[in-house]
């Protein structure tokens, strides 16, 4: 039920969100420090950009298949670019990225940054999904509570949105990857 509700409002909140570039002051990505991108869904047309320009070494997206099929890079096609891929099945707007796949993702941005790339983090919007992951990333790697993540994150990508249990996926990686 909650991914045929996600797979309906993809497009027109898809269309949504090129509008919000277009017409507001939200950006289509932001960089959280020096070698992570929180952003929306890498358009084709944002490619050259972001491995020419901000050298993207590494992509993560938290995706569902059906909303990447058609609009930006497959694995192969970053593959060929030089850049590496992986993807969370992850439900919009209703799921949070689980531990397994919060840890993984963690694992794989810091994997990247040892190499000396830039990872782009993104789900549809760059709001929610990838910034739970973000947030992930910032609390292992800055030793931050849930809090001082959440703070940082809406100080560099103001109209990021942290639900309940995407705050509870926070809260449960902080205690089991942070403080144990």
């Amino acid at each position: 039920m909650f991914s045929l509700i996600a797979r309906v409002s993809f497009y027109p909140s898809l269309a949504y969100n090129v509008l919000m570039e277009k017409i507001s002051s939200r950006d289509w990505y932001n960089h959280v420090d020096n070698q992570v991108i929180l952003g929306a869904i890498p358009l084709r047309y944002k490619t050259r950009e972001l491995v020419a320009q901000e050298n993207v070494k590494a992509v993560v997206s938290l995706n569902e298949e059906y909303e990447v099929q058609y609009v930006t890079n497959s694995a192969e096609e970053w593959k060929q670019l030089g850049v590496d891929y992986i993807r969370f099945n992850v439900v919009d707007m209703f799921e949070a990225p689980s531990q397994d796949m919060l840890k993984e993702g963690v694992q794989f941005i810091n994997r990247t940054i040892e190499q000396g790339g830039t990872v782009y983090v993104h789900c549809k919007a760059g709001r929610s999904r990838s910034a739970t992951l973000v947030g992930c990333y910032l609390m292992q790697k800055n030793l931050w509570t849930p809090e001082q993540a959440i703070s940082h994150l809406k100080s560099v990508r103001p109209h990021v949105i942290f639900t309940p249990h995407k705050v509870e996926a926070l809260d449960l990686f902080y205690k089991n990857q942070i403080v144990s």
